[in-house]
């Protein structure tokens, strides 16, 4: 099958895909696409904007997973002086995706501070999906990740520390494997 693995980081929702797949990764960062690179040495990794990417390749591929960036739609927004729009990238993939990509997708952020402007196919721990298949619930448990450390955040995801800045962020902002893989095997049963 293959792969696009668009806003990818270090990678969190790619750790239970298995290598029989060919993947292609996006990242816009290129230090975090070499940390990906170096977790994950065979799947292609591009260093580009992701948004734009999805539009100029989604017919190269046959199952497409999008992260876009979840700051704008976060709960975190109450506590922030400043507010903000909500990025609307997030609806324009789920949109373009639903309409013409043949494939199987699945579209993750995390549960909005607002109701999602279309329902997801299923909420899972701390975040919401969207799929053209769909996705049984399944009971995961979450650490506070606003509290643990960085050693406890590598343990419970089972992701090594990334030897870059920001350590602690990029697993925080990794989607936990078991439940991208219990939503993989969902998607392309």
């Amino acid at each position: 099958m293959k792969i696009l693995n668009l806003y990818a980081g270090i990678g969190g929702n790619r750790m239970a895909w298995g290598n029989e797949h060919e993947v292609t990764a996006v990242e816009i960062s290129e230090e975090i696409a070499a940390q990906y690179k170096a977790t994950f040495p065979k799947d292609i990794v591009v260093v580009t904007d992701a948004h734009q990417y999805l539009l100029d390749h989604y017919q190269e591929f046959d199952f497409i997973w999008s992260s876009p960036p979840c700051p704008t739609h976060s709960k975190l927004n109450y506590c922030m002086k400043l507010k903000r729009y909500p990025s609307m990238m997030l609806y324009q993939e789920i949109i373009f995706l639903q309409t013409w990509f043949k494939g199987n997708f699945v579209i993750e952020n995390v549960k909005p501070y607002y109701k999602a402007l279309i329902d997801p196919a299923v909420e899972l721990g701390r975040h919401i999906f969207w799929s053209n298949k769909p996705i049984a619930e399944k009971k995961f448990t979450n650490i506070d990740i606003s509290r643990c450390t960085i050693e406890e955040l590598s343990e419970d995801l089972g992701i090594p520390i990334p030897t870059i800045n920001k350590a602690r962020l990029l697993l925080r902002n990794c989607l936990h494997p078991d439940i991208s893989k219990h939503i993989f095997e969902e998607v392309n049963k």
